[in-house]
């Protein structure tokens, strides 16, 4: 670990769309918030050095290391920030946690239930001695998301009887876009299911504090076959003239039941016409409901059911004032946020967590828990039967 204790060294695997939003956090966040470490933007690994060599300029890393495990093995290096695709993540975590760094893991935490165990059990083991490990569902970041979860915990909307949770995109809806690595089960694991699947599976155990506990789902791909990639661009690339198949889902959904009894309905799809970045949840409780779209971020829609019916219904509430979570540090009211603001809030959240020597949440347990729906709900795809999830 680094020697000097005032500061967080850190050294960030992957450098393409994951990569630029957690350099803007590392960047952003000690200029707006007041942390108890100084985070140093100190390495960018990679394969290819050309590249590597640009992001680390353009990003702001002071330098480059030509492999995840040159950054593990250095010295200055406190912490290890993973953003390579999902088959890399076990390799990588473990690796940086046996040799004593904090890890930061993009989600979903692995590909399969087993790295997870795998990676969950290293990170326990690792706990014992002081370092910590955190899965990156930053969505939860989200104001109005950690509002909703503030709201819930305080009993305002009841017991929890229904959740409505739909991650809606439409980037591959054009059959011939090219194949990418998220398209391909030996890179990514599953498609739509694990890319933005995993992301309302965990909102939606967040905002109840309750967790799936069955579910029933169906997984689908409408486009078998699509033109190979010649270059890949966050998102989007350009084909070349060679094709390759489809291993993943295009489209999920399943009905779930959590611990408590509440029932979910859950749809996860990238090929929704006309929805960029849809993360769509409705709970409703047996006193009130709140509604969020991710579409409208700084609103939450909040519902209390003990009001006068003459005049009760869904109150607009704009998510940007002091005393709303996060905000204080930012602008004043009613000036917006927006989709970077959330990896700012992670990195707040991790660095605190570190310095006050307390597991960050979600933890990796938490993201083998979410593992777990993941599997849980392709199995029940492939048996047609619902299937439990371990406690």
């Amino acid at each position: 670990m680094s020697a000097t204790q005032d500061t967080l060294s850190v050294g960030m695997v992957g450098y393409a769309f994951m990569g630029a939003a957690h350099s803007q956090a590392w960047r952003n966040a000690p200029r707006f918030f007041d942390l108890p470490l100084r985070p140093l933007m100190t390495a960018v690994a990679g394969r290819d050095a050309t590249r590597v060599a640009r992001a680390a300029e353009v990003l702001g890393w002071a330098g480059t290391a030509g492999s995840y495990q040159e950054l593990v093995e250095r010295d200055d290096i406190d912490l290890v920030d993973i953003c390579t695709p999902g088959d890399t993540h076990a390799e990588i975590a473990i690796a940086a946690l046996e040799a004593g760094k904090h890890v930061l893991c993009e989600k979903p935490l692995a590909n399969t239930v087993e790295e997870a165990v795998a990676m969950a059990e290293a990170a326990e083991r690792a706990a014992a001695s002081g370092v910590r490990a955190m899965v990156g569902f930053t969505y939860r970041r989200v104001p109005a998301i950690a509002l909703a979860r503030r709201l819930v915990a305080e009993g305002r909307i009841g017991t929890v009887r229904h959740v409505r949770a739909q991650y809606l995109q439409d980037w591959i809806s054009d059959p011939e876009a090219p194949l990418s690595w998220r398209l391909q089960k030996e890179r990514a694991g599953s498609g739509a299911l694990g890319d933005i699947g995993a992301h309302i599976v965990d909102l939606a155990q967040f905002i109840t504090g309750d967790r799936i506990g069955e579910v029933s789902g169906h997984l689908e791909t409408f486009v078998k076959e699509r033109p190979l990639a010649a270059e890949h661009a966050g998102l989007s690339g350009t084909a070349s003239s060679g094709r390759g198949a489809v291993t993943v889902d295009d489209a999920a959904m399943f009905l779930a039941r959590f611990a408590s009894g509440a029932l979910g309905v859950f749809e996860a799809t990238r090929f929704a016409q006309g929805r960029k970045n849809a993360i769509r949840l409705e709970v409703n409780g047996s006193r009130g409901s709140l509604a969020f779209d991710f579409e409208d971020m700084n609103l939450l829609h909040f519902h209390d059911a003990d009001e006068d019916p003459a005049t009760a219904g869904f109150r607009r509430i704009v998510v940007t004032e002091p005393e709303h979570p996060y905000l204080a540090a930012w602008w004043p009211p009613g000036h917006l946020i927006g989709y970077e603001h959330g990896f700012a809030h992670q990195v707040v959240d991790l660095v605190g967590a570190i310095h006050a020597g307390e597991d960050p949440t979600p933890t990796f347990a938490d993201g083998l828990q979410v593992q777990r729906v993941l599997g849980a709900v392709e199995q029940s795809s492939h048996k047609r039967t619902w299937q439990e999830i371990p406690a």
